[in-house]
C-alpha cells in the first residue's frame, strides 16, 4: 500500500472531522525522524503536537512497555491498582512548581484533564464560573470548547456550549495588548458579567499552544496569582503542551516563580502513549467525594510504565537544558532568515524548543500571512519535513522537535526549510 491508497481508504471510512494534515503514513518513527510506508524519510519538527519530547520510541521507553505489557495491560486503577501508578504520583507531585502538599488523579487526555480540573475547582470553591483567555486552546469536548478561545475550526458548528464560562484578552504585546489591558479586562469582567466572589476559576496556559506560541509576561502570571489569592478563585495551570522540559523547565509556571493551584499535564507525559493527569494542592484535589474523579483508562498501567521512563530519560540526558540548547540554534538559524525577508517574517520566539516564526505581508504585524503560512505546510513534506502551523489567525509556523535530536538533524531540517521558505516567498 503506498500513501495515496491509504489516503483514499481512510477518507472512504473516516469522518472528515478527524483531518490528517498530510497524507503521509508513518511505517516508522526513530528519534526525531521517521519514514512513510513508501521509504521516503522525515525530519519531524512537530513530534505528534508536542508528544514524544524523548524522541520517537526511545529504547527505555520501549523497554518500560514491554515490561509491563508482559505482566498486564489493564485492571483500571479505580478496581485494582498498581505500584506503576503511585510510583508515578509520587514523582508528579515532587516535580510540579511549590512547596505546598500536593496529590494527583490520571486520566486519558489533556481535554479530561482539563475537566477534572473544572470539576475540582467547582467542588472546591462551591462556585460556578471558569475565565479563560483570547486564543486559549483547551480541549474538544463540550466544556473544554467553550474554554477555548478560539472558533475555527475548534467550536464551529458545535454549540451550544456550557455558561458561566467567560474571556479575557490574553497580553501580546506583538499584537499591542498590554499585561495592564489584559488585567484592565478582567477587572471589567467582575463588574459586567461575573462577581469575583462566584468565580471558581481562572485558567490559563503560561504559553499558548494553538494560540501562537506566545509566552505570558512574568508580570502577568504573577498578577493573576496575586488576584486569585485576593478573591479566592483556583488558578489552573495549563501545562499541556509546555510540560516535560519542552519550554526549558520541567514546567513553563516556573519561569514565572509562581505556584498554581491546580495544573494539567499531558503530550510530552508519555512519549507517545494516552495519559493525562492532574497535579494540585492536596486541600483542593480532596474536595470531590470518592467516585467523583476517574476513568476506566485513566491511569494506564502501559502510560504510567512509560511516563516513568520519559521522567529517567529527561534526568539522564539532561533534556531540560538541551531544551534551551534547542531553542537558540533554532532562533538563530530563523532571526538570520527573517533578517533576510522582514517583510514576510514579522517575529521569531522561542520558549526553550517550543519556537515560533509569524508571517505577515508587506512588514505589516497586523496583517496576518495565511496563505504563505498555508503553503509551507502544503510544500513541507516534498522537502522531507513534519511541520505545523497554529496562531489566533492561522499565520504561524511552530516548530516542536523532539528534545532529543541532534545538532545535526536540527540543522538538516532547518536547511530544509529554508530553502522552502526562499522557494515560496
Amino acid at each position: 500500500m503506498n500513501n495515496a491508497q491509504l489516503q483514499a481508504r481512510k477518507v472512504k471510512v473516516m469522518a472528515r472531522g478527524q483531518g490528517n494534515v498530510y497524507p503521509i503514513y508513518v511505517k516508522q518513527g526513530k528519534n526525531a525522524e521517521i519514514w512513510d510506508v513508501e521509504g521516503k524519510r522525515y525530519i519531524d519538527f512537530g513530534t505528534g503536537i508536542a508528544v514524544c519530547n524523548t524522541g520517537h520510541s526511545h529504547p527505555k521507553v520501549v523497554a518500560a512497555v514491554k515490561k509491563q505489557v508482559e505482566q498486564f495491560s489493564h485492571t483500571c486503577v479505580m478496581v485494582n491498582p498498581y505500584e506503576v501508578a503511585v510510583e508515578l504520583a509520587e514523582k508528579l507531585t515532587a516535580l510540579a512548581p511549590g512547596n505546598s502538599d500536593k496529590k494527583a488523579i490520571f486520566v486519558s487526555t489533556g481535554a479530561e484533564a482539563v475537566e477534572n480540573c473544572v470539576k475540582i475547582a467547582r467542588a472546591y470553591t462551591g462556585r460556578r464560573g471558569v475565565i479563560a483567555f483570547n486564543g486559549g486552546f483547551h480541549g474538544r469536548t463540550n466544556l473544554t470548547m467553550a474554554l477555548t478561545g478560539k472558533i475555527t475550526p475548534y467550536k464551529n458548528l458545535f454549540g451550544p456550549f456550557p455558561s458561566d464560562i467567560f474571556h479575557a484578552p490574553f497580553p501580546i504585546s506583538q499584537h499591542d495588548i498590554s499585561v495592564k489591558e489584559s488585567l484592565t479586562a478582567l477587572e471589567n469582567l467582575f463588574k459586567v458579567d461575573i462577581a469575583p466572589s462566584d468565580v471558581a476559576a481562572i485558567i490559563v496556559e503560561p504559553v499558548q499552544g494553538e494560540g501562537g506560541f506566545y509566552a505570558a509576561p512574568k508580570e502577568f502570571l504573577q498578577a493573576l496569582r496575586a488576584l486569585c489569592d485576593q478573591h479566592g478563585i483556583v488558578l489552573i495551570a495549563d501545562e499541556i503542551q509546555t510540560g516535560f522540559g519542552r519550554t526549558g523547565k520541567m514546567f513553563a509556571f516556573e519561569h514565572a516563580g509562581v505556584e498554581a493551584d491546580i495544573m494539567t499535564m499531558a503530550k510530552g507525559i508519555a512519549g507517545g502513549f494516552p495519559l493525562s493527569a492532574v497535579v494540585g494542592k492536596s486541600e483542593i484535589m480532596d474536595a470531590p467525594l470518592p467516585g467523583g474523579l476517574g476513568g476506566t483508562y485513566g491511569g494506564s498501567p502501559v502510560a504510567c510504565a512509560a511516563a516513568l521512563a520519559v521522567l529517567e530519560v529527561l534526568e539522564d540526558e539532561n533534556l531540560i537544558v538541551r531544551a534551551q540548547q534547542i531553542g537558540a540554534l533554532f532562533s538563530k538559524r530563523l532571526t538570520t532568515l527573517q533578517q533576510q525577508f522582514p517583510q514576510l517574517i514579522g517575529d521569531v520566539r522561542n520558549t526553550g524548543a517550543m519556537i515560533a516564526i509569524e508571517l505577515i505581508k508587506e512588514g505589516d504585524k497586523q496583517q496576518a500571512n495565511t496563505e504563505l503560512t498555508q503553503a509551507i505546510i502544503a510544500n513541507a513534506a516534498k522537502h522531507g519535513l513534519i511541520l505545523l502551523a497554529c496562531g489566533f489567525y492561522g499565520n504561524v509556523i511552530r516548530f516542536l522537535p523532539a528534545l532529543t535530536i541532534s545538532d545535526e538533524i536540527a540543522h538538516e531540517g532547518l536547511d530544509a526549510f529554508i530553502t522552502l521558505f526562499t522557494e515560496l516567498a
